[in-house]
Formats: structure tokens, sequence, C-alpha cells
């Protein structure tokens, strides 16, 4: 039977031969450093566990930070401002549709949280589907002309790419500029990112998709009633996000600011429509007719 010296816990050699070589090692004795531990802790235990630490590590590089700090050549940093999912675009979709006073699209919407998903796609299909529509529209409003020959108009495509694309990207960028330039230090705390100015402008076009659809209808009346009811609910989402950080402004200042928003947002509107919507005007052509020909037959007599 084993007596309590056998269950001590013995040196290897190997160990003591390197101590040996390297007097000045440190090391750790188990038995010490829990002594030490419960005399100082009161006779609690306190374990340290390394794989906690780690696990969180690996979490934090996963999970947190959503934006990452990459060089914006990286993959990566692009990617960041697609990480959304597809209840968070309806939701913002149905929040561009139906604004209500009160809801700051930003602050009520996006929480901190832009994204460029949304926005891009509601620009791409809506450059097909002004461009498209606006081809059916010219073809169905020149069906009763026979001196017409239909021809797909492509160019259309990339004249509506260059226009909504630069709307999208350039009014909102010059927006931003100017608001921080208003603001001043002391007060862009509470300002909007340009990440999130252009959010906001890309989802306040998607009401122009069913829009340009409906534009088919060859009704003026109707096509300009429905111009008007896309401005008026796209112009307010715009109005009621941008208000509340230009009125702190001087009157005539948040004003002109808004009133400029506005006009721009309307420019678009009423360009796409003049563009690829114009109604032609046939004008009923007569054939000439040429003067009746009098012929006077004569008879001779013998």
């Amino acid at each position: 039977m084993a007596t309590p010296n056998d269950l001590q816990f013995q040196e290897f050699e190997e160990a003591a031969d390197l101590l040996s070589a390297d007097p000045g090692a440190s090391t750790l004795s188990m038995a010490a450093s829990s002594t030490a531990t419960a005399a100082a802790g009161g006779g609690e235990d306190v374990k340290l566990d390394l794989s906690d630490e780690e696990g969180q590590e690996e979490s934090s590089e996963l999970l947190g930070g959503q934006k990452p700090a990459g060089g914006f050549w990286t993959f990566e940093y692009y990617q960041s401002f697609f990480n959304v999912d597809t209840d968070q675009v309806l939701d913002r979709v149905k929040g561009s549709v139906m604004p209500l006073p009160g809801r700051n699209f930003i602050k009520y919407y996006l929480r901190n949280n832009p994204d460029l998903y949304g926005p891009f796609w509601i620009c791409v299909t809506l450059v097909f589907s002004v461009a498209i529509s606006g081809n059916l529209s010219t073809f169905l409003s020149e069906m009763g002309n026979p001196a017409h020959h239909y021809r797909p108009q492509f160019h259309r495509v990339t004249t509506a790419a260059l226009v909504i694309f630069i709307y999208a990207w350039l009014v909102p960028m010059a927006l931003w500029g100017f608001l921080t330039w208003r603001q001043g230090p002391e007060r862009q705390i509470g300002g909007y990112s340009f990440l999130e100015t252009v959010c906001v402008y890309g989802y306040s076009l998607f009401i122009y998709i069913p829009t340009s659809v409906l534009w088919i209808i060859p009704f003026e009346w109707l096509r300009w009633t429905l111009i008007l009811v896309a401005m008026v609910i796209s112009g307010s989402v715009l109005v009621l996000t941008f208000w509340p950080v230009v009125r702190d402004d001087t009157k005539v200042m948040a004003a002109a600011t808004v009133v400029t928003i506005l006009v721009l947002h309307a420019l678009l509107a009423v360009g796409c429509k003049l563009y690829f919507f114009h109604t032609a005007v046939h004008v009923p052509t007569t054939a000439p007719t040429t003067p009746p020909v009098h012929i006077t037959l004569t008879t001779k007599s013998q």
C-alpha cells in the first residue's frame, strides 16, 4: 500500500536540469499560489479562465465593430455598409412612403446603422423602371401614327443612370458639407454623417419607382397628379429629417435650405417626366389635292 510520502508531488529530473541550466528562470508553484490566493481572498477561491478572454476577443472581432476600421481600399470597409437584413430594409422603405410628423427618418428608422444596400438597389431599380416605362410610353403614344417606326431607345438607360446617381450622391454630399459648415465644430455632435444623408436621399426615391410605372398610362392629368403626390411624400421625408438640424440656424438660412432641398427634388421628378414621358402631339396631315382638270370636247362638223 502506498505511503503518504509516495503521493506527494515529485520534481522531474528534466525540470531540475532546466533549473540548473538557468538559475534565474521564474517558477510557479501551484501549492504556493493557491495558498497565497486563499489567504488574500479571505478563503474565497479565485479562478482564472483564460478561455473566456479568448472567446470574448474572438466575439469582439466577429460581432463588435460593425463598421471596421480598415482602409477604404479594402473590401471589408464597404462590406460593413451592406450589413443589413431584409426586415430592416422593408421597414425603412415603409417609412419612406409613409412619413409621419414627429418621426425623424434617421432617428426612428436608421438608428445609427445606415446602409447603402437599400439606396443602391433603389437607384438601380429606378433607373430601369424610368427607362423601360419611358420606352413603353413612347410606343403607346405613337401606336396610331403610321409614319412612326418604333426603335428601342437604349441610351435612355444611360441618361437615367447618370441623372439619378448624380442626384443621389452629389446632392447629399453638397448638403452634408453645407450643414457641417453652418453648424460649426461646437454643434457637429448632433449632426448627421455623410452616410446617413446619402441613406435618407436613397430611400426617399423609392416612391418614384411605382410612380414611373404608372406614368405609362397616357393621360397627362394623371401623370402630373402622380408627380405631385410623389413629390409631397418624398419631400416630406427630407423635410422632416433635415428640419431639426437647420431650424437652429437663422430663419432666412433655414428657409432657404429647405426650399433648396424641395426645389432640387422637384426638378428631378419634373425633368424625368418631361424627358422620358413626353406625349407626342399628332398633327393631322391632309393629302395635297390637285385642281380639277376641265376637259372640253369639241365636235367638228363636216
